[in-house]
């Protein structure tokens, strides 16, 4: 603190200690001299109290008291809170702790992708309302799992969609069976409810039915590659938040070799598995493009299973199948 500052600090408490005197219940008796000085302390403290009385308090503001104690105190609560943040760092909203995160990336095309990696093939699903990511993703991994199942495909529909509404099974058995009746454009004429709102949460609980129940049969059709001898190739894409894949299944018959065949046009380095009848092929991409995966000596009377993977955009791999054709 500068030297007015201190002059003022003595000036105050020569000031204070006055009025302490002046309102004492025992004033102490007057010394007749003292080094020659008599009554020093009421002489001191007369001269020093009526120095800061001329002066008066406004000199405060003239010594430029109040921008050093301004400045002072926005250095302490800086400090503070600098110490404060050390110790509790803020966290981001999605953060429930936390969390180291690299100071670059090496793909950022990579790197900077939605978590799940799947989602983006519900722009080419024909809904008329988004699903939400954690209805599209429960959908999804149902479809997933179901397959490979022989079951019928309403069966599978109810399946699929069960969990989202395990109350009303009755209705939902009587919606999957509309939706296997209907085209995909009529989904506005599912027991005459037609869907004008934005926004899956703003549906009827029937209306939600519906619409996941007609998303979940095109997440199946998309999954399926079904190949017969009069069919005997078989075409699907899949959109990803990396690109697109596309996918080719053959059946080829040559005298008495016979093979299936599928090709697939990646995106971004995958791996590509081919499954059936006890047997497996693999075929890996470094980079994107073409690779295609083989099974010879294979009957047409088998269900195969194609497995697409891609290590740096999704842990969990997508499934297709490729059902023989009745």
């Amino acid at each position: 603190m500068n030297s007015d500052s201190e002059s003022l600090q003595h000036q105050l408490l020569a000031w204070l200690l006055a009025d302490d005197v002046q309102k004492s219940e025992h004033p102490s008796a007057d010394c007749e001299e003292i080094n020659g000085v008599e009554n020093p302390l009421s002489e001191t403290t007369t001269s020093i109290s009526g120095d800061f009385e001329s002066a008066g308090i406004p000199q405060t503001f003239q010594l430029g008291e109040i921008p050093t104690v301004q400045e002072r105190f926005q250095a302490v609560i800086k400090r503070r809170l600098q110490v404060q943040i050390q110790d509790h760092p803020p966290l981001f909203p999605w953060e429930s702790q936390l969390i180291d995160y690299p100071d670059y990336v090496d793909s950022p095309s990579v790197a900077l992708v939605p978590a799940f990696g799947w989602m983006a093939q519900q722009s080419k699903l024909n809904i008329p309302v988004s699903l939400p990511e954690k209805v599209f993703r429960q959908l999804l991994e149902k479809c997933q799992a179901i397959l490979v199942s022989s079951l019928p495909v309403g069966a599978k529909l109810v399946q699929v969609v069960e969990s989202l509404f395990p109350n009303d099974a009755q209705t939902l058995n009587d919606l999957a069976g509309m939706v296997l009746r209907s085209p995909y454009r009529s989904v506005g004429a599912l027991e005459k409810m037609p869907i004008q709102e934005s926004d899956y949460s703003d549906l009827g609980e029937r209306q939600q039915m519906a619409l996941s129940l007609l998303a979940a049969k095109q997440l199946l059709e998309n999954l399926t590659l079904p190949i017969s001898d009069s069919n005997p190739v078989v075409e699907r894409e899949w959109l990803t938040s990396a690109g697109t894949i596309n996918l080719k299944a053959e059946y080829k018959s040559q005298g008495r070799v016979t093979k299936v065949c599928v090709i697939g046009n990646l995106p971004m380095a995958g791996i590509l598995t081919l499954q059936g009848n006890g047997t497996q092929a693999k075929a890996m991409s470094s980079t994107s493009g073409c690779v295609s995966v083989e099974l010879y000596g294979q009957p047409l009377n088998q269900t195969y299973t194609l497995e697409v993977e891609f290590p740096e955009l999704e842990q969990q791999s997508l499934l297709f199948v490729i059902p023989p054709m009745m």
